[in-house]
């Protein structure tokens, strides 16, 4: 029981102190917005890409914290139900893959400006969010199918067109 309320404190500690993390990151993206339009008037496309960059991975972090809080710190690994957990994870990983697109279209026009030669990075990243995209396509799918199948289990002994027909009706 001590160990139990132990690993809760330190979910709590490090689900705050992610959360304090995505606000700074917030706040960097701000001052470097306005640094770039006060002070030093440089590229401010540049500055605001970067900025949104900064925010979408605030905003993973933050759920990453959230959910340390909320399924960690106050649930205590309570067995949640699989449509519950689908949407958790399609949340985060939607999240992350537009943190990595945003990071692909900032390093595509960073590199088309100094050297073509440097597209191999960009186009890494935006393979690694199509690719995150098609895993959390798949992922849907299949725990879709697993859940429908668990719930009814009298559709386990109908045929694939019985299914299909009563899921068309």
């Amino acid at each position: 029981m001590m160990f139990d309320r132990i690993t809760r404190i330190a979910f709590g500690v490090a689900s705050a102190f992610l959360m304090l993390l995505a606000f700074g990151l917030i706040a960097y993206a701000a001052y470097e917005v306005v640094r770039s339009l006060l002070i030093d008037r440089t590229d401010i496309g540049a500055t605001l890409l970067e900025a949104v960059g900064y925010t979408v991975i605030a905003i993973a972090v933050f759920d990453v914290g959230k959910y340390l809080l909320e399924e960690e710190a106050i649930r205590g690994r309570e067995m949640r139900q699989a449509a519950e957990a689908r949407r958790s994870l399609t949340k985060f990983i939607s999240t992350i893959a537009i943190a990595v697109f945003l990071e692909g279209l900032v390093a595509v026009f960073e590199a088309g400006k100094e050297d073509l030669r440097m597209m191999i990075y960009p186009t890494l990243l935006l393979f690694t969010g199509v690719a995150l995209i098609i895993g959390l396509g798949i992922y849907q799918r299949l725990s879709a199918m697993v859940e429908n199948e668990t719930s009814d289990p009298e559709s386990s002994k109908k045929t694939p067109k019985a299914r299909a027909a009563r899921g068309a009706a």
